[in-house]
């Protein structure tokens, strides 16, 4: 009984938690698909045999992409320190947290995307310059409408991997989910909270998952 009235007076706290990280996941989500898929596109488009192929171009990209996937979050997170109090003014809270978030989430969503659409059968891309079509004709209108499914799937992906990564920026101060299981579940040996946090963070998957796969069903027209 002791253990559920715990709950229920951390109520509030559980509430402003979710806000933090449902911010810290708009801010690094939203940048990622802002920055991160154009990004995606031009590593397809100037890959070997692609249309805008560049080699020398794509090898660069592909390896500064790859470098910032190699950092473990953590680490990146602390790296980032400096210039996240540069962009956010503070180095703790869901905003400064997002920084770091938001340069993880860019090359990881930009190497979904590339892989998503090298899924787009050559005939379709091929047929499209055979008619005409420019480059960007061919990226909105066949690459992305060609491969909208799996680009969804890609987004959720990245949202639930995201969402934990959310919970290791609330370890050294970013707040949210992890920050609240730290706090009250490690630091102060209450169990029940740590469970709680750990079950909230398993609906939320779910959640999400299920979002994706009924949004990916509707627009795959194969």
């Amino acid at each position: 009984m002791p253990e559920f009235s715990n709950l229920v007076a951390l109520g509030p706290e559980i509430g402003i938690a979710l806000g933090q990280t449902a911010l810290m996941l708009a801010i690094g989500i939203g940048s990622a698909i802002v920055i991160g898929g154009p990004l995606g596109i031009l590593l397809f488009l100037t890959a070997p045999k692609q249309s805008l192929a560049h080699p020398a171009f794509f090898n660069v990209l592909s390896w500064i992409v790859n470098v910032v996937r190699s950092f473990p979050f953590i680490i990146l997170l602390v790296a980032l320190v400096p210039f996240t109090r540069l962009i956010a003014g503070t180095s703790i809270g869901p905003v400064a947290a997002a920084v770091p978030l938001s340069i993880a989430a860019i090359p990881y969503f930009a190497r979904l995307v590339e892989q998503t659409l090298r899924d787009v059968p050559r005939g379709v891309i091929e047929a499209a310059h055979a008619m005409g079509a420019s480059e960007s004709q061919i990226v909105v209108r066949v690459l992305i409408r060609e491969a909208r499914s799996g680009l969804v799937l890609a987004l959720t992906v990245l949202s639930i991997s995201f969402l934990s990564y959310s919970a290791v920026a609330g370890v050294v101060g970013g707040g949210g989910i992890g920050d609240l299981a730290i706090r009250y579940g490690y630091y102060r040996f209450q169990t029940d909270v740590m469970v709680a946090t750990v079950a909230l963070l398993v609906v939320l998957v779910q959640l999400i998952q299920w979002a994706g796969n009924g949004i990916a069903r509707r627009l795959d027209k194969r």
